[in-house]
């Protein structure tokens, strides 16, 4: 049986921790934010990539624990747009950001195993650039905090708000993982948050540059990641990563920005 050690909690089972999770289908994702710096910090950590939910989970962090580790997998090929995003966000919201980058450069990537080893091995490639530095930097950790939800793909709707990540060993909290895409966008205007632009430009979904592509309007917003490859995961967010190559196409509605819709974010937001 797997079983958690916390300063303030003697062992935390997956059991537990997916009755846990139950709890808190109906309270506000701030409050799964401060069980988690309560039990966990400061062995937690934040992940994002700057999309619409990270943005959101971050302006809320900055609220409760500010001191907390927020980190981004840089691949070394993000859109400049992005790195231009994290550098906003840190300067409005006051968070220090934590770069966890590939041990190899692209450079030495194109060298060891061939130039746009993302034509050819996307799966491989996200192994590389995202799999395996996310786990390096997770090892030794108890928990760490992600921005799905389970409205984005197939493979996501069965995420628990809090559960046990079985690929890295640890405590996973989801606390928008019952929010629709409404309800991010509205929080995103009701509290005036930055995104990124590419959003008005098509690109519902931002990954790296290569791989990443403008979607008509309505169309599936993973759709635009690793076109043509029958690949909408990165790997990061599956128990094992996909084999080598391809893996399976995920379904998913349309994630497109849409108009505010404050009124129907206000009972989440009320204390």
């Amino acid at each position: 049986m797997i079983a958690l050690t916390s300063a303030s909690r003697a062992v935390w089972t997956p059991y537990e921790l997916t009755l846990q999770g139950a709890a808190f289908e109906r309270e506000r994702p701030e409050e799964v934010l401060r069980w988690g710096f309560r039990h966990f910090f400061p062995d937690i950590a934040l992940a994002t990539g700057f999309g619409p939910e990270g943005v959101v989970l971050m302006h809320m962090v900055a609220k409760i624990r500010p001191d907390a580790t927020v980190f981004y997998l840089d691949t070394g090929l993000l859109f400049p747009e992005t790195y231009a995003l994290r550098d906003r966000l840190a300067e409005r919201l006051g968070l220090r950001f934590t770069r966890v980058a590939a041990s190899l450069s692209v450079a030495e990537q194109a060298e060891r195993h061939g130039a746009e080893l993302w034509r050819r091995e996307p799966d491989r490639c996200c192994r590389l650039r995202k799999v395996e530095p996310l786990r390096r930097f997770l090892a030794g950790r108890q928990a760490w905090i992600t921005g799905i939800r389970r409205d984005q793909t197939a493979h996501r709707a069965g995420a628990g708000v809090v559960e046990w990540d079985r690929a890295h060993g640890l405590v996973k909290l989801n606390p928008l993982a019952r929010w629709t895409k409404d309800e991010v966008w509205s929080y995103l205007h009701l509290f005036e948050l930055p995104v990124n632009p590419l959003h008005d430009q098509g690109y519902p979904s931002i990954g790296c540059h290569p791989c990443t592509r403008a979607v008509a309007e309505g169309a599936d917003p993973r759709s635009g990641r690793w076109q043509g490859l029958g690949k909408t995961e990165c790997g990061i967010h599956v128990a094992e990563a996909p084999p080598r190559g391809r893996s399976r196409p995920e379904p998913a509605a349309a994630d497109a920005p849409p108009r505010p819709a404050t009124a129907r974010l206000l009972p989440v937001l009320q204390a």
